[in-house]
């Protein structure tokens, strides 16, 4: 069997998981990455996408808008800005993220912009990958 690490995820609404892992992949701002046991110390600024968690009874996966990922030796923990199993992402939650990033990115600065309409775009692909449609 794999090395396992401790995992959480949470959420200024509530702690979503924590279990034991034996990999998690994580939607990193800089690109998408997998943490496993021994990883080198890491800390990431998370962009919208799906956290993978691949443990003992299979694969669990959640929806974040953002965050922070913190990757040590013994576990990886998650604080996600807004986060939920990908199982209770509906069309409505889609259409809310989007409505939000949309708001974010029409009343950025000059410098945010780029940022904020990169944004919107990594929810149309969540929503792809959940088979939902992002309204733009």
């Amino acid at each position: 069997m794999a090395d396992m690490m401790q995992f959480d995820l949470v959420s200024p609404e509530r702690r979503l998981t924590s279990t034991e892992a034996s990999a998690v992949q994580i939607p990193g701002a800089d690109g998408d990455f997998t943490a496993m046991a021994n990883h080198a110390p890491t800390i990431a600024t998370l962009r919208p996408g799906i956290v993978t968690v691949q443990g003992g009874s299979g694969d669990e996966k959640f929806v974040v808008t953002g965050g922070f990922a913190e990757v040590t030796p013994d576990g990886t923990t998650v604080l996600a800005e807004r986060a939920m199993p990908a199982s209770e992402v509906t069309q409505d939650v889609i259409d809310e993220f989007v409505e939000s990033a949309e708001a974010a990115r029409d009343n950025a600065t000059p410098e945010m912009l780029d940022q904020l309409s990169k944004q919107v775009g990594d929810i149309a692909l969540v929503a792809s990958e959940l088979r939902l449609q992002a309204k733009q």
